[in-house]
């Protein structure tokens, strides 16, 4: 509903937008071999290859601003951050235009109108956006196309709708106040909105403001009065929108769906679906079998110190529960002695644990003892990015202790994850650990998956809660 109602003005940002790409790669080429602020050494080269080229690079840019989510609301974000997401798209999108350019042979591009034209259109994409948004301000200041909506219900759902309204500027929505069943609140504000009357004042408060559209938003105990609302609005002609009242119940991917005409609410729903399995597993098989190459000298000397200090296996399996609660072995070097458990049952690591071996302490406090790891996500039992698993006996417990928590195994578990970049690692808190985990499933992407790999790689593998 939002999209539909908010198309014109994405519709006026991918135009400013593509005009901006088109004028920035032609701009660029004039700069370099009209303007010449840097000498030409082997002559004037034709434009028309640059203008062939304007269309797979519009395709390229495009395919990244919705990869990067660059069409997206700014209400309570820093204007910065536009700026940043502008930047990363240009920035990405000219290092895979570079890419495929080196398997084309036909021409060659000069570089330096490939750096002029990444400075550019970051500039111009950069004023499209303003221009487009200053533009949109001033004719809804004006009160062009301005849609009036009355929101039937003051609760804590009918001001959620009114704060979502207030996230999308650019459709043009004007919230006019509430209708409540308490006589009471008639006349307080909520989310800046005033409360103009009763259920049965609706059809009096339309013709009053001229309200455009109706949102029925009711908490589950007062729908039984849905059907007295829509009677007393038998002769009204507003768009009439019904909210469910499932906030309380939606957790990851939660959004609505249809089935031949029948409209179905997801409540949660793994985002690793269609071509993002096949992402996500490709990702995990080519990052982690270069990762194998690349330690495989390390683990064959760690292997090498395990076995000189002391006797028992070099590897350790635990069994551990990851996606949809299915129990796979995970692998790790052994930094304990031998039936360390035996005596205590399952238990935390805990500092200056006395079941660890001298090498042991080393692995753990470096994270080195996870390296094997890398074998369970090649054989597509973890993922390189993703919810640490945990075991059987802790699951047990901490489903009943702690708010979503089996929400973690709607994502296969991971070698790194949001949390562990965070901090939020070993015998920290469990409440943190869960949120960045949920966290993680709901913003999943590809992007973010390296970012979490890099940041691994940026901070390090020692944290002062590994132990």
């Amino acid at each position: 509903m939002l999209k539909k109602h908010g198309q014109l003005f994405l519709s006026a940002l991918f135009i400013f937008d593509s005009l901006a790409i088109f004028s920035s790669w032609l701009l660029a080429y004039t700069t370099r071999f009209q303007l010449k602020l840097i000498p030409v050494t082997q002559g004037l080269p034709p434009i028309e290859p640059y203008i062939e080229a304007l269309l797979p690079i519009w395709i390229v840019f495009f395919i990244n601003t919705k990869l990067c989510d660059l069409y997206q609301p700014l209400r309570g974000k820093p204007g910065s951050s536009e700026f940043f997401l502008i930047l990363k798209v240009t920035s990405l999108s000219v290092l895979i235009l570079t890419a495929i350019t080196f398997f084309y042979r036909d021409f060659s591009y000069s570089r330096i109108v490939v750096v002029y034209f990444w400075g550019i259109a970051t500039l111009l994409i950069v004023a499209s956006h303003w221009m487009v948004r200053k533009i949109w301000v001033m004719v809804r200041g004006k009160g062009w196309n301005l849609q009036k909506i009355l929101i039937v219900g003051a609760g804590e759902l009918g001001q959620k709708v009114v704060e979502k309204i207030n996230l999308h500027p650019e459709i043009g929505f004007q919230v006019v106040g509430y209708l409540t069943r308490h006589p009471e609140k008639i006349g307080e504000k909520f989310q800046e909105c005033k409360v103009l009357g009763e259920y049965n004042d609706v059809s009096k408060v339309i013709h009053d403001f001229e309200v455009d559209q109706l949102f029925i938003a009711l908490p589950l105990q007062a729908h039984d009065r849905l059907q007295k609302i829509l009677d007393n609005l038998g002769e009204e002609t507003v768009d009439i929108k019904v909210v469910p009242d499932l906030l309380q119940y939606m957790n990851i991917h939660s959004g609505v769906e249809e089935l031949d005409g029948l409209p179905i609410v997801n409540l949660a729903e793994s985002p690793l679906y269609g071509w993002n399995v096949v992402v996500k597993r490709a990702s995990d098989i080519i990052l982690s079998s270069l990762a194998i190459v690349i330690t495989s000298p390390l683990m064959v000397l760690i292997a090498l110190l395990i076995k000189a200090e002391s006797r028992g296996p070099v590897f350790y399996r635990q069994e551990r529960v990851g996606l949809d609660r299915q129990v796979f072995s995970m692998l790790k070097f052994r930094s304990m002695k031998e039936e360390a458990e035996n005596a205590t049952g399952p238990v935390w690591a805990k500092e200056n644990d006395e079941r660890r071996t001298r090498i042991g302490e080393i692995l753990r406090k470096t994270s080195l003892d996870e390296l094997p790891q890398l074998f369970n996500v090649f054989i597509s039992e973890m993922s390189l990015v993703g919810p640490r698993p945990e075991r059987h006996v802790f699951i047990e417990d901490f489903k009943h202790s702690i708010p979503h928590y089996m929400l973690r195994l709607k994502m296969k578990a991971g070698l790194t994850g949001w949390a562990q970049v965070n901090g939020w690692r070993g015998n920290t808190s469990l409440q943190k650990r869960i949120e960045c985990d949920l966290f993680y499933i709901k913003n999943w992407s590809l992007m973010f998956d390296l970012k979490i790999i890099f940041m691994t790689l940026w901070k390090g593998f020692i944290n002062r809660h590994a132990y």
